[in-house]
């Protein structure tokens, strides 16, 4: 199952320039509002470093595709529609908006850094990209705690006494989040809260709001647009400000990626996807030498276009993913292919969930695995690493 990225944005910052650049889908894109209506879901990739030449092999991959010693390994993008002010409260596409977000694992906030969008998405200059990553994360603030309070009203209505337990009403309440009881409590208590809600006030449910939001919909911002000056000197502000210390930030040129993939397409350039460099191979114009030339400078200043980076950003450092490899006892391949497949897990995933990943049959008869680098046998709780190579020994399976 892949990991599902939404991608959201008020109208005509690029978002749809940056999905179809991920994904190069054909998205309409336009300069005016809801240009996307409904959420649109494309693949994407993240690259991983491949391990088949570690073991003098060349991958065979089942998905996606390696070039060079590189894996591109598909993720689910989502094109998130109707984000404005007021969402919260059913404006523009007010609750599907919220519905379709909740339905991803982690959020890209394309943000126009140059400042010539207002906060309707009108064309304006001089406009602070703040006030658009403050609206959102102010929009989703709201809707957890709307949602928080309607848990508290029914955990008022329906306990008393010594089997009252808050962090199971508002878990059950807020379950579509992806949060359970034990984790609940948790926030609860790192927020320095006692676990009796009649001691909150509205400061204390608004922050413990918030705090679960940042902990079940984390955010990475992509900065779009910093091939511009404006955009260029709005970065120098904003990521200095202790303000926004919580949340990840990418210099980003969404136009600039999708010119190369097509230039690439065309046999123009040879391009791979992230890298800070490409080589023109084909013949071009003047224009079009100029135009690779000053994509070129952008790529080399902040090592690639931005796109690749921010969906690797989400997936690895914000939700901390691993990317690990089934083989033989060899570390050569299974019985399918040659490295044929390449897993994306969540941190912290020991060898039981890598097989219970794979196939539920697998989990049910593991009995160890072999960490095929080493030839080391480890156990079912032992964890995993980014790019282990691990063969699953189980008396089951995988049903066909």
């Amino acid at each position: 199952m892949s990991y599902r990225i939404g991608l959201v944005g008020k109208p005509s910052v690029g978002k749809s320039t940056f999905f179809n650049a991920a994904t190069m889908n054909d998205v309409p894109e336009g300069a005016y509002p809801f240009t996307t209506i409904d959420p649109t879901v494309g693949e994407a990739y993240v690259r991983v470093d491949c391990a088949a030449p570690e073991f003098d092999e060349s991958c065979t991959p089942n998905v996606g595709v390696c070039r060079e010693g590189t894996r591109f390994v598909p993720v689910k993008l989502v094109d998130v529609a109707g984000l404005v002010p007021g969402a919260h409260e059913g404006r523009g596409l007010g609750n599907q908006f919220l519905t379709d977000l909740n339905e991803t694992d982690v959020l890209i906030h394309v943000v126009d850094f140059s400042g010539k969008t207002d906060i309707e998405g009108e064309a304006t200059e001089g406009h602070d990209p703040r006030e658009d990553i403050d609206f959102l994360e102010e929009e989703l603030d709201a809707w957890y705690l709307d949602v928080l309070e309607k848990g508290l009203e029914k955990f008022e209505t329906r306990y008393h006494g010594a089997d009252a337990a808050i962090e199971r009403e508002l878990a059950e309440q807020m379950s579509a989040f992806g949060i359970d009881k034990d984790r609940m409590k948790q926030v609860i208590l790192a927020e320095g809260l006692e676990l009796d809600p009649e001691t909150w006030d509205d400061a204390d449910k608004a922050d413990l709001a918030r705090e679960i939001r940042k902990r079940t919909k984390p955010m990475v911002v992509a900065a779009n647009k910093m091939d511009t000056p404006e955009a260029q000197a709005n970065w120098e502000e904003i990521t200095s400000d202790p303000d926004y210390d919580h949340l990840s930030f990418v210099p980003a040129s969404a136009h600039a990626e999708k010119a190369l993939k097509n230039a690439d397409d065309a046999g123009v350039v040879d391009y791979t996807p992230g890298e800070s460099d490409f080589e023109v191979v084909g013949d071009v114009s003047g224009d079009q030498e100029a135009g690779l030339d000053q994509i070129g400078e952008f790529v080399a200043e902040y090592e690639g276009t931005g796109v690749q980076g921010a969906l690797e950003a989400a997936v690895f450092d914000v939700l901390g993913c691993i990317a690990v490899f089934p083989g033989s006892a060899n570390g050569s391949k299974d019985e399918k292919g040659v490295f044929r497949d390449c897993f994306i897990l969540p941190g912290g995933s020991t060898t039981e969930d890598f097989a219970f990943h794979i196939h539920s049959d697998i989990g049910e008869g593991l009995l160890h695995g072999t960490d095929c680098r080493s030839n080391r046998q480890v156990g079912a709780d032992h964890e995993l690493s980014h790019r282990d190579v691990i063969e699953l020994v189980s008396t089951k399976q995988a049903a066909p």
